[in-house]
Protein backbone atom coordinates (compact mmCIF):
# COMPACT_ATOMS: atom_id res chain seq x y z
CA UNK A 1 0.00 0.00 0.00
CA UNK A 2 2.80 2.39 0.89
CA UNK A 3 4.67 1.64 -2.31
CA UNK A 4 1.50 2.10 -4.38
CA UNK A 5 0.41 5.38 -2.76
CA UNK A 6 3.82 6.96 -3.35
CA UNK A 7 2.79 7.73 -6.95
CA UNK A 8 0.49 10.55 -5.72
CA UNK A 9 1.65 14.13 -5.05
CA UNK A 10 -0.86 14.43 -2.21
CA UNK A 11 -1.70 11.60 0.16
CA UNK A 12 -2.19 10.76 3.83
CA UNK A 13 -1.14 7.31 5.04
CA UNK A 14 -2.37 6.75 8.62
CA UNK A 15 -1.15 3.62 10.41
CA UNK A 16 -1.85 2.51 14.00
CA UNK A 17 0.99 -0.05 13.93
CA UNK A 18 -1.03 -2.76 15.67
CA UNK A 19 -2.10 -0.89 18.82
CA UNK A 20 -5.77 -1.97 19.15
CA UNK A 21 -6.27 -0.44 22.60
CA UNK A 22 -6.59 3.11 21.23
CA UNK A 23 -10.29 2.98 20.24
CA UNK A 24 -9.61 1.99 16.63
CA UNK A 25 -10.68 -0.98 14.56
CA UNK A 26 -8.71 0.19 11.52
CA UNK A 27 -5.11 -0.87 11.08
CA UNK A 28 -4.34 1.51 8.23
CA UNK A 29 -6.32 4.29 6.50
CA UNK A 30 -5.18 6.02 3.33
CA UNK A 31 -6.49 8.96 1.33
CA UNK A 32 -4.72 9.56 -2.00
CA UNK A 33 -5.15 11.98 -4.86
CA UNK A 34 -7.42 15.02 -4.81
CA UNK A 35 -11.00 15.54 -5.90
CA UNK A 36 -11.50 18.75 -3.91
CA UNK A 37 -9.19 20.68 -1.57
CA UNK A 38 -9.02 23.80 0.56
CA UNK A 39 -7.04 26.64 -0.96
CA UNK A 40 -3.55 27.79 0.00
CA UNK A 41 -4.48 30.26 2.77
CA UNK A 42 -7.81 28.86 3.97
CA UNK A 43 -9.12 29.93 7.38
CA UNK A 44 -11.07 27.81 9.85
CA UNK A 45 -14.29 29.50 8.78
CA UNK A 46 -13.51 28.59 5.16
CA UNK A 47 -12.80 25.03 6.31
CA UNK A 48 -16.26 24.96 7.87
CA UNK A 49 -17.76 25.98 4.53
CA UNK A 50 -15.63 23.36 2.74
CA UNK A 51 -16.93 20.67 5.12
CA UNK A 52 -20.53 21.71 4.54
CA UNK A 53 -20.04 21.43 0.77
CA UNK A 54 -18.35 18.03 0.94
CA UNK A 55 -19.97 15.51 3.29
CA UNK A 56 -17.37 12.96 2.31
CA UNK A 57 -14.09 11.52 3.56
CA UNK A 58 -11.60 14.34 4.14
CA UNK A 59 -7.95 14.03 5.15
CA UNK A 60 -5.64 16.83 6.26
CA UNK A 61 -3.72 18.72 8.89
CA UNK A 62 -4.04 21.57 11.35
CA UNK A 63 -0.89 23.62 11.98
CA UNK A 64 0.04 24.89 15.43
CA UNK A 65 0.03 28.37 13.85
CA UNK A 66 -3.80 28.30 13.79
CA UNK A 67 -3.43 29.59 17.35
CA UNK A 68 -3.08 33.04 15.78
CA UNK A 69 -6.51 32.81 14.18
CA UNK A 70 -8.17 31.21 17.20
CA UNK A 71 -6.66 33.38 19.94
CA UNK A 72 -5.60 36.54 18.07
CA UNK A 73 -1.87 35.87 18.55
CA UNK A 74 1.01 36.27 16.11
CA UNK A 75 4.19 34.50 15.01
CA UNK A 76 7.24 36.45 13.96
CA UNK A 77 9.53 33.56 13.08
CA UNK A 78 9.94 32.28 9.52
CA UNK A 79 9.72 28.62 8.55
CA UNK A 80 11.89 26.63 6.15
CA UNK A 81 9.18 23.98 5.78
CA UNK A 82 6.24 25.94 4.27
CA UNK A 83 3.35 23.76 5.46
CA UNK A 84 0.03 25.57 5.13
CA UNK A 85 -1.80 26.60 8.31
CA UNK A 86 -4.43 24.04 7.36
CA UNK A 87 -5.06 21.80 4.41
CA UNK A 88 -7.87 19.30 3.78
CA UNK A 89 -8.72 17.28 0.70
CA UNK A 90 -11.38 14.87 -0.50
CA UNK A 91 -9.34 11.98 -1.93
CA UNK A 92 -9.74 10.18 -5.23
CA UNK A 93 -8.92 6.84 -3.57
CA UNK A 94 -9.55 5.57 -0.03
CA UNK A 95 -7.87 2.42 1.30
CA UNK A 96 -9.01 1.01 4.64
CA UNK A 97 -7.25 -2.02 6.10
CA UNK A 98 -8.80 -3.84 9.07
CA UNK A 99 -7.06 -7.04 10.14
CA UNK A 100 -6.78 -8.86 6.80
CA UNK A 101 -9.60 -7.05 4.97
CA UNK A 102 -8.82 -4.23 2.55
CA UNK A 103 -11.68 -1.91 1.53
CA UNK A 104 -11.15 0.27 -1.53
CA UNK A 105 -13.23 3.36 -2.26
CA UNK A 106 -12.75 4.91 -5.68
CA UNK A 107 -14.81 6.82 -8.25
CA UNK A 108 -15.06 5.87 -11.93
CA UNK A 109 -12.39 3.17 -11.76
CA UNK A 110 -12.29 -0.54 -11.10
CA UNK A 111 -11.32 -1.28 -7.45
CA UNK A 112 -10.12 -4.73 -8.52
CA UNK A 113 -7.47 -3.07 -10.67
CA UNK A 114 -6.30 -1.01 -7.68
CA UNK A 115 -6.19 -4.16 -5.55
CA UNK A 116 -4.07 -5.96 -8.17
CA UNK A 117 -1.73 -2.96 -8.48
CA UNK A 118 -1.22 -2.88 -4.71
CA UNK A 119 -0.49 -6.60 -4.55
CA UNK A 120 2.01 -6.32 -7.39
CA UNK A 121 4.03 -3.62 -5.60
CA UNK A 122 7.10 -5.10 -3.96
CA UNK A 123 8.83 -3.41 -1.04
CA UNK A 124 11.63 -1.35 -2.55
CA UNK A 125 12.56 1.02 0.22
CA UNK A 126 16.06 0.89 1.64
CA UNK A 127 17.49 3.85 3.49
CA UNK A 128 21.17 4.43 4.16
CA UNK A 129 22.10 6.81 6.95
CA UNK A 130 22.72 10.43 6.03
CA UNK A 131 26.24 11.78 5.93
CA UNK A 132 25.37 15.12 7.50
CA UNK A 133 25.58 16.58 10.98
CA UNK A 134 22.37 17.30 12.88
CA UNK A 135 22.32 20.88 14.14
CA UNK A 136 20.33 22.29 17.07
CA UNK A 137 18.87 25.73 17.72
CA UNK A 138 19.97 25.45 21.38
CA UNK A 139 23.18 24.37 23.04
CA UNK A 140 22.71 22.44 26.27
CA UNK A 141 23.61 25.53 28.35
CA UNK A 142 21.28 27.79 26.35
CA UNK A 143 18.39 25.38 26.77
CA UNK A 144 18.97 25.11 30.52
CA UNK A 145 19.20 28.90 30.86
CA UNK A 146 15.89 29.30 29.00
CA UNK A 147 14.20 26.76 31.27
CA UNK A 148 15.43 28.68 34.31
CA UNK A 149 13.90 31.88 32.90
CA UNK A 150 10.62 30.08 32.28
CA UNK A 151 10.64 28.88 35.88
CA UNK A 152 10.86 32.52 36.94
CA UNK A 153 7.70 33.24 34.92
CA UNK A 154 6.02 30.41 36.82
CA UNK A 155 7.25 31.82 40.14
CA UNK A 156 5.76 35.23 39.23
CA UNK A 157 2.42 33.60 38.44
CA UNK A 158 2.46 34.11 34.65
CA UNK A 159 1.76 30.40 34.17
CA UNK A 160 2.07 27.12 36.00
CA UNK A 161 3.17 24.74 33.23
CA UNK A 162 4.69 25.32 29.79
CA UNK A 163 5.67 22.94 27.00
CA UNK A 164 9.08 24.12 25.78
CA UNK A 165 10.53 22.73 22.54
CA UNK A 166 13.76 22.82 20.60
CA UNK A 167 14.47 22.13 16.94
CA UNK A 168 17.06 19.84 15.37
CA UNK A 169 17.69 20.27 11.64
CA UNK A 170 19.76 19.43 8.57
CA UNK A 171 20.05 21.74 5.56
CA UNK A 172 20.34 20.91 1.85
CA UNK A 173 19.65 17.21 2.35
CA UNK A 174 18.45 14.85 -0.37
CA UNK A 175 16.65 11.70 0.77
CA UNK A 176 13.77 9.35 0.02
CA UNK A 177 11.04 10.21 2.56
CA UNK A 178 9.24 6.88 2.11
CA UNK A 179 12.40 4.89 2.80
CA UNK A 180 13.11 6.99 5.89
CA UNK A 181 9.54 6.48 7.09
CA UNK A 182 9.90 2.71 6.76
CA UNK A 183 13.10 2.84 8.81
CA UNK A 184 11.42 5.04 11.40
CA UNK A 185 8.53 2.59 11.74
CA UNK A 186 10.95 -0.29 12.32
CA UNK A 187 12.70 1.69 15.04
CA UNK A 188 9.67 3.38 16.61
CA UNK A 189 6.22 2.04 15.67
CA UNK A 190 3.51 4.07 17.41
CA UNK A 191 -0.31 4.07 17.35
CA UNK A 192 -0.74 7.40 15.55
CA UNK A 193 1.96 7.01 12.93
CA UNK A 194 1.58 8.61 9.51
CA UNK A 195 3.27 9.45 6.25
CA UNK A 196 1.77 12.62 4.79
CA UNK A 197 2.69 14.34 1.56
CA UNK A 198 1.56 17.66 0.17
CA UNK A 199 3.69 18.14 -2.96
CA UNK A 200 7.20 19.05 -1.67
CA UNK A 201 6.16 19.03 2.00
CA UNK A 202 6.50 15.69 3.81
CA UNK A 203 5.57 14.66 7.35
CA UNK A 204 7.03 11.42 8.72
CA UNK A 205 5.18 10.89 11.98
CA UNK A 206 5.73 8.36 14.78
CA UNK A 207 3.29 9.87 17.25
CA UNK A 208 1.99 8.01 20.31
CA UNK A 209 -0.64 10.66 21.11
CA UNK A 210 -4.25 11.29 20.14
CA UNK A 211 -5.44 14.90 20.04
CA UNK A 212 -9.16 14.28 19.67
CA UNK A 213 -11.63 11.72 18.33
CA UNK A 214 -15.37 11.89 17.76
CA UNK A 215 -17.51 8.76 17.59
CA UNK A 216 -21.20 9.64 17.37
CA UNK A 217 -21.95 12.01 20.23
CA UNK A 218 -18.84 11.11 22.26
CA UNK A 219 -15.56 13.01 22.23
CA UNK A 220 -12.25 11.46 23.36
CA UNK A 221 -8.99 13.25 24.12
CA UNK A 222 -5.88 11.44 25.37
CA UNK A 223 -3.17 13.87 26.54
CA UNK A 224 0.31 12.57 27.30
CA UNK A 225 2.40 13.99 30.11
CA UNK A 226 5.01 11.84 31.80
CA UNK A 227 7.93 9.97 30.25
CA UNK A 228 10.46 7.35 31.37
CA UNK A 229 12.97 5.33 29.30
CA UNK A 230 12.65 1.68 28.31
CA UNK A 231 15.30 -0.83 29.38
CA UNK A 232 16.29 -4.11 27.73
CA UNK A 233 16.39 -5.74 31.17
CA UNK A 234 12.73 -6.69 31.89
CA UNK A 235 13.13 -6.13 35.63
CA UNK A 236 14.67 -2.67 35.21
CA UNK A 237 12.10 -1.84 32.53
CA UNK A 238 9.25 -2.68 34.91
CA UNK A 239 10.98 -0.61 37.60
CA UNK A 240 11.09 2.40 35.24
CA UNK A 241 7.41 1.88 34.48
CA UNK A 242 6.45 1.76 38.16
CA UNK A 243 8.62 4.76 38.99
CA UNK A 244 6.84 6.79 36.30
CA UNK A 245 3.45 5.88 37.76
CA UNK A 246 4.59 6.92 41.26
CA UNK A 247 6.46 10.09 40.21
CA UNK A 248 4.77 13.06 41.92
CA UNK A 249 6.10 15.61 39.40
CA UNK A 250 4.92 13.62 36.37
CA UNK A 251 1.49 13.05 37.95
CA UNK A 252 1.22 16.76 38.72
CA UNK A 253 2.02 17.67 35.09
CA UNK A 254 -0.51 15.12 33.85
CA UNK A 255 -3.27 16.43 36.11
CA UNK A 256 -2.64 20.01 34.98
CA UNK A 257 -3.11 19.05 31.33
CA UNK A 258 -6.12 16.86 32.12
CA UNK A 259 -7.77 19.83 33.83
CA UNK A 260 -7.02 21.99 30.80
CA UNK A 261 -8.54 19.38 28.45
CA UNK A 262 -11.60 19.05 30.68
CA UNK A 263 -12.06 22.81 30.55
CA UNK A 264 -11.68 22.88 26.75
CA UNK A 265 -14.16 20.04 26.23
CA UNK A 266 -16.66 21.64 28.59
CA UNK A 267 -17.01 24.51 26.07
CA UNK A 268 -18.63 22.21 23.51
CA UNK A 269 -19.90 19.21 25.53
CA UNK A 270 -23.16 18.75 27.39
CA UNK A 271 -23.05 20.14 30.91
CA UNK A 272 -21.82 17.57 33.40
CA UNK A 273 -20.84 15.05 30.72
CA UNK A 274 -17.07 15.61 30.73
CA UNK A 275 -15.23 13.07 32.86
CA UNK A 276 -11.84 11.38 33.16
CA UNK A 277 -12.19 7.82 31.91
CA UNK A 278 -8.60 6.89 32.82
CA UNK A 279 -6.09 8.87 34.89
CA UNK A 280 -2.35 8.12 34.86
CA UNK A 281 -2.53 5.17 32.46
CA UNK A 282 0.98 3.87 31.72
CA UNK A 283 1.52 2.75 28.12
CA UNK A 284 4.75 1.26 26.78
CA UNK A 285 6.26 2.16 23.41
CA UNK A 286 9.57 1.11 21.83
CA UNK A 287 11.73 3.87 23.36
CA UNK A 288 9.68 5.15 26.30
CA UNK A 289 6.91 4.53 28.80
CA UNK A 290 4.27 7.29 28.69
CA UNK A 291 1.66 8.48 31.16
CA UNK A 292 -1.63 8.91 29.26
CA UNK A 293 -5.00 10.03 30.56
CA UNK A 294 -8.31 9.74 28.72
CA UNK A 295 -10.93 12.49 28.93
CA UNK A 296 -14.42 11.85 27.52
CA UNK A 297 -17.48 14.05 26.95
CA UNK A 298 -20.85 14.04 25.20
CA UNK A 299 -21.25 16.57 22.39
CA UNK A 300 -24.36 17.89 20.67
CA UNK A 301 -24.53 16.53 17.09
CA UNK A 302 -25.15 20.09 15.84
CA UNK A 303 -21.64 21.14 16.92
CA UNK A 304 -19.36 20.57 13.96
CA UNK A 305 -15.69 19.70 13.58
CA UNK A 306 -14.45 23.28 13.22
CA UNK A 307 -16.33 24.43 16.34
CA UNK A 308 -14.64 21.63 18.29
CA UNK A 309 -11.23 22.63 16.92
CA UNK A 310 -11.76 26.27 17.91
CA UNK A 311 -12.62 25.18 21.47
CA UNK A 312 -9.74 22.76 21.96
CA UNK A 313 -6.82 23.65 19.66
CA UNK A 314 -3.88 23.76 20.09
CA UNK A 315 -3.94 20.76 22.44
CA UNK A 316 -3.01 21.45 26.04
CA UNK A 317 -0.25 18.84 26.15
CA UNK A 318 1.74 20.92 23.64
CA UNK A 319 1.09 24.31 25.21
CA UNK A 320 0.63 24.29 28.98
CA UNK A 321 -1.58 26.45 31.12
CA UNK A 322 -3.04 28.98 31.02
CA UNK A 323 -3.03 28.32 27.32
CA UNK A 324 -2.93 31.83 25.82
CA UNK A 325 -0.18 33.12 28.13
CA UNK A 326 2.06 30.11 27.60
CA UNK A 327 1.68 30.39 23.83
CA UNK A 328 2.99 33.97 24.15
CA UNK A 329 5.94 32.67 26.17
CA UNK A 330 6.56 29.89 23.64
CA UNK A 331 6.81 32.55 20.94
CA UNK A 332 9.21 34.53 23.12
CA UNK A 333 11.59 31.74 24.19
CA UNK A 334 11.56 29.09 21.47
CA UNK A 335 13.85 29.70 18.49
CA UNK A 336 11.86 28.02 15.71
CA UNK A 337 8.41 28.39 14.26
CA UNK A 338 6.50 25.23 15.14
CA UNK A 339 4.38 25.14 12.01
CA UNK A 340 2.87 21.69 11.56
CA UNK A 341 4.83 20.35 14.56
CA UNK A 342 2.52 20.08 17.61
CA UNK A 343 -0.41 20.47 15.25
CA UNK A 344 -2.66 17.58 14.22
CA UNK A 345 -3.10 15.17 11.33
CA UNK A 346 -6.14 13.01 10.71
CA UNK A 347 -9.43 12.54 8.89
CA UNK A 348 -13.12 13.46 8.97
CA UNK A 349 -15.67 10.83 7.93
CA UNK A 350 -19.03 11.46 6.23
CA UNK A 351 -21.34 12.44 9.08
CA UNK A 352 -18.45 14.19 10.90
CA UNK A 353 -16.93 11.48 13.03
CA UNK A 354 -13.19 12.19 13.06
CA UNK A 355 -9.85 11.26 14.59
CA UNK A 356 -6.66 13.36 14.83
CA UNK A 357 -3.25 12.77 16.33
CA UNK A 358 -0.74 15.13 17.93
CA UNK A 359 2.19 15.73 15.59
CA UNK A 360 5.17 14.83 17.76
CA UNK A 361 8.13 12.41 17.33
CA UNK A 362 8.07 13.48 13.69
CA UNK A 363 10.34 14.45 10.83
CA UNK A 364 9.30 17.34 8.61
CA UNK A 365 10.98 17.60 5.21
CA UNK A 366 10.84 20.13 2.39
CA UNK A 367 11.97 18.21 -0.71
CA UNK A 368 12.23 21.44 -2.69
CA UNK A 369 14.85 23.04 -0.43
CA UNK A 370 16.30 19.93 1.24
CA UNK A 371 15.49 21.23 4.72
CA UNK A 372 14.79 18.50 7.29
CA UNK A 373 13.57 19.28 10.80
CA UNK A 374 12.39 17.59 13.97
CA UNK A 375 11.45 19.08 17.32
CA UNK A 376 11.17 17.70 20.83
CA UNK A 377 10.02 19.25 24.08
CA UNK A 378 9.11 18.71 27.70
CA UNK A 379 6.72 20.16 30.26
CA UNK A 380 8.29 22.79 32.48
CA UNK A 381 6.95 23.36 35.99
CA UNK A 382 8.59 25.14 38.90
CA UNK A 383 9.77 21.75 40.21
CA UNK A 384 11.52 20.94 36.92
CA UNK A 385 15.21 20.11 36.91
CA UNK A 386 16.52 21.98 33.87
CA UNK A 387 19.21 19.44 33.02
CA UNK A 388 16.72 16.57 33.30
CA UNK A 389 14.31 18.36 30.96
CA UNK A 390 17.11 18.69 28.41
CA UNK A 391 17.85 14.97 28.71
CA UNK A 392 14.14 14.21 28.20
CA UNK A 393 14.25 16.11 24.90
CA UNK A 394 17.22 14.02 23.80
CA UNK A 395 15.47 10.81 24.84
CA UNK A 396 12.44 11.70 22.72
CA UNK A 397 14.71 12.50 19.77
CA UNK A 398 16.74 9.29 20.10
CA UNK A 399 14.76 7.11 17.67
CA UNK A 400 14.79 9.77 14.94
CA UNK A 401 18.54 10.41 15.34
CA UNK A 402 19.31 6.68 15.13
CA UNK A 403 17.23 6.35 11.97
CA UNK A 404 19.04 9.27 10.33
CA UNK A 405 22.62 8.52 11.39
CA UNK A 406 22.57 4.73 11.85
Amino acid sequence: MLNWVNRFNIFSFLDNQGYPQFFSDTECLVGAGVQHATHQSASLDELKQFNSLHDDWKFGHLSYELKNEIEGLQSERASELDFQNLFFFVPQVILRLSNTKLSIGILEQDPNRIFDEINSCAEQFQFKSVNASIQSRFSRDEYIASVEMLKQHILRGDCYEINFCQEFFIEQLSLDPVAVYCSLMKASPNPFSALYRNDDQWLLCASPERYIKRAGNRIYSQPIKGTSPRNIDPQKDEQNRNELLANAKERSENVMVVDLVRNDLSKICEEGSVHVDELFGIYSFPQVHQMISTVVGVVDPAIDFVDIVKATFPMGSMTGAPKVRVMELIEQYERSKRGIFSGALGYVEPGEDFDFNVIIRSLMYNAGTGYLSFQTGSAITFQSNSASEYEECLLKAEAIKKVLTG
